[in-house]
């Protein structure tokens, strides 16, 4: 099976991420997309097993496979949480629903460590490039202050919001470099400051609901491996050993 017919033909939940999720998008923004498939069950009774994710087929478009989408939320790795809260959603079927309405047992103050993780190692690499160029790429710089923002209002409230609403116009204001880097240095530390104090006393849980999406797992792979096509050779062959040792 194609790479491409896994994301065309078994998409579970599709979405569009990036500035027009965030609510930063402007006339010249690309419409990122976003999914996760459920590779066939079967697929993964052979040697070589499916892709873990796909780059396309459309243009700005990467897809996870289901299992390692799991195992990427239950780190708290931002770019994921992120999908499983875009606002714009493109598509979701039984299953894509289900994994929807997980996204609360994903969340767990681990967040803290990964959010700011990353922000720390986005925000030396802005230095280096203030130091070499006299400025930093504003557009990540606004982006980071846009994550920023959101960890520590999730670990205050205990929800993931991804559109910046009112802070839209600030955060522009900072891509276009009208924003002095010192003052956008001192918006930084001190979001990040505030999400330090927010994660003392998170309502979020110490850690993700990992007995709980396991079972979601199991009960998809389960559920498709009973859909299969039964001309499949590899479905087959189980059904006939089966039936050959009972008899």
């Amino acid at each position: 099976m194609q790479p491409e017919t896994l994301v065309r033909d078994h998409t579970i939940y599709a979405c569009v991420m990036g500035s027009r999720a965030f609510g930063l998008a402007t006339d010249d923004s690309d419409t990122d997309r976003r999914g996760v498939f459920l590779a066939p069950t079967p697929l993964f009774w052979r040697f070589d097993k499916p892709p873990t994710h796909v780059e396309g087929p459309a243009e700005e478009q990467f897809s996870w496979e289901l299992e390692r989408f799991c195992e990427l939320a239950l780190r708290a790795n931002p770019n994921i949480l992120e999908c499983l809260h875009s606002p714009l959603v493109e598509y979701a079927d039984d299953t894509g629903r289900e994994l929807l309405a997980l996204r609360g047992a994903f969340l767990s103050r681990q967040v803290h460590d990964t959010f700011t993780r990353y922000a720390h190692s986005q925000r030396r690499k802005m230095e280096a490039h203030v130091q070499n160029h006299g400025a930093p790429r504003w557009k990540h710089a606004m982006h980071l202050l846009r994550l920023l923002t959101s960890a520590r209002d999730l670990l205050r409230t205990g929800t993931l919001t991804i559109d910046v609403g009112d802070r839209r116009e600030s955060l522009l204001a900072v891509k276009r470099g009208e924003v002095p880097w010192p003052e956008v240095e001192t918006w930084m530390t001190r979001v990040e400051r505030e999400a330090e104090e927010a994660a003392r006393r998170s309502p979020l849980p110490a850690a993700p609901d990992r007995r709980r999406i396991e079972d979601f797992l199991a009960r998809a792979r389960r559920a498709s491996a009973l859909q299969a096509d039964p001309y499949d050779e590899v479905v087959q062959g189980v059904v006939d050993d089966r039936g050959r040792r009972q008899g």
